[in-house]
């Protein structure tokens, strides 16, 4: 529109042109001016929404341990530090901008003004008419207003380069799990077997591998446990079977066929995952069992309950299996949530059963009920735990050790009771004297 408007206005009153070229410099300084002030400090303010965001989402995600340890004054102060320095921001921009329009509108008068004197003078002289000095007011005018209106998207623009730079950061990270070019099929005939093969895992940027050599053979029918101190890479090893990380060094095979070779939703379909923390989407107590098995009916979800130790609890919600979750779970304790975490994946009733640290909420009656339940179902599949306790993976079939990411020991209760320290170490700080003498005396 600018620049359609400056070539009319050119063509209707040549003589006149300098009045447009010097009001859009005059116009351009205000904008640069306007510019240099505020681009730097629309950079800044997206960071300080974000400081006051991060700063929030702190205070309502903690709430309890604010309100527990009594520092709501500290918080207090750190959501002031955080919003005046937005504020601050924020006035200097608005101030800037409200200068700029009574310029721009000074301008823009003085630009008319200047027209009707300068035209004034051609149309007593006879240089041109009446209509035409109207009509290059009008283009003048349209040039001003396009101008003022490539400024209001101008300041939009620094916002939106910063937002879409983070974006595109994003969008444009490569994929950490790629995709196998050419995907294999398992045989039927090893359905549930997993297999480490030399395997290390270090995280990115890390300096020292989670895991080092890791080998063993989970077999379908059987338990296959992980133990050790905190942060010996007992989770880290059971999500290498999903993939939601790939082995740094070695190979993890499913059905002698590895990992990264499948497709990923071949592989998905092949393992249970009750993860440490139960996840529960809104919707209804089916809905989440059924989740994982989009097939299932109204009585493979209560068999699935059943055998989770869902049943009972569930029975006694208003609607029952059409009870109402709500986001997160928030409606149901921590115990109900792991229980319907479990039943959702023996309602898939997978080749490989992984639970991260998942009877943690369970107490040791509902635990071997459970346990006693979960046997018929996992006869022909692998059942992998991650547990802290000795109590509740002592039946495992095979136990192993983990202590710094290396491997320990393997074998069962009572072998390792003999031959593991890492591993008596860990049954003595849990067991009574009377109770560890027994066990020992059973190892013998």
């Amino acid at each position: 529109m600018g620049v359609g408007a400056i070539v009319r206005a050119l063509s209707t009153a040549p003589g006149m042109s300098w009045i447009i070229m010097l009001a859009v410099a005059a116009l351009l300084v205000v904008i640069a001016t306007v510019f240099a002030l505020a681009l730097p400090r629309f950079k800044i303010l997206q960071k300080l929404i974000d400081k006051l965001n991060l700063v929030t989402r702190e205070n309502l995600t903690g709430l309890r341990v604010v309100r527990a340890f009594n520092n709501e004054r500290h918080e207090e102060k750190k959501f002031d530090a955080a919003n005046k320095e937005l504020t601050r921001v924020n006035l200097f921009i608005n101030r800037v901008m409200v200068v700029m329009f009574p310029f721009v509108q000074l301008i823009l008068n003085f630009t008319m003004l200047l027209v009707i004197w300068v035209g004034a003078g051609f149309i007593d002289s006879g240089a041109i008419e009446i209509g035409n000095m109207m009509a290059f007011m009008q283009y003048a005018m349209q040039v001003m207003m396009s101008f003022m209106f490539l400024t209001i998207a101008f300041i939009m623009v620094p916002r939106a380069v910063v937002s879409w730079k983070r974006i595109t950061e994003v969008v444009d990270t490569p994929l950490s799990i790629k995709p196998a070019k050419k995907p294999k099929k398992a045989k039927n005939s090893m359905r549930g077997t997993v297999e480490f093969k030399n395997v290390s895992f270090a995280y990115e940027g890390a300096d020292e591998p989670v895991l080092k050599n890791i080998s063993f053979t989970a077999k379908p029918g059987e338990t296959t446990a992980f133990i050790g101190s905190t942060s010996s890479g007992k989770s880290t090893l059971v999500n290498l079977v999903p993939r939601f990380y790939d082995a740094t060094k070695g190979s993890v095979l499913v059905d002698e066929v590895n990992v990264r070779d499948y497709d990923q939703a071949d592989l998905m379909s092949k393992i249970g995952y009750v993860p440490q923390k139960g996840v529960l989407f809104s919707g209804t107590v089916e809905s989440n069992v059924a989740f994982g098995a989009n097939e299932a009916g109204e009585q493979q979800v209560k068999r699935a309950a059943k055998i989770a130790q869902a049943y009972d609890f569930v029975e006694k919600m208003e609607g029952k299996f059409n009870a109402h979750i709500a986001q997160g779970g928030s409606n149901v304790s921590g115990g109900q949530k792991q229980r319907l975490s479990i039943a959702r994946a023996v309602a898939k009733d997978p080749e490989v059963y992984i639970f991260d640290d998942s009877f943690s909420a369970l107490d040791f009656k509902t635990y071997l009920a459970l346990r006693e339940a979960l046997k018929p179902v996992t006869k022909k599949a692998a059942v992998l735990i991650v547990a802290q306790r000795v109590g509740t993976i002592k039946h495992a079939e095979q136990i192993v050790v983990l202590d710094k990411g290396k491997v320990a020991g393997i074998g069962d209760h009572q072998s390792l009771l003999k031959s593991c320290k890492v591993y008596r170490e860990i049954a003595e700080s849990q067991l009574s004297e009377d109770e560890m003498r027994v066990e020992m005396e059973g190892a013998e």
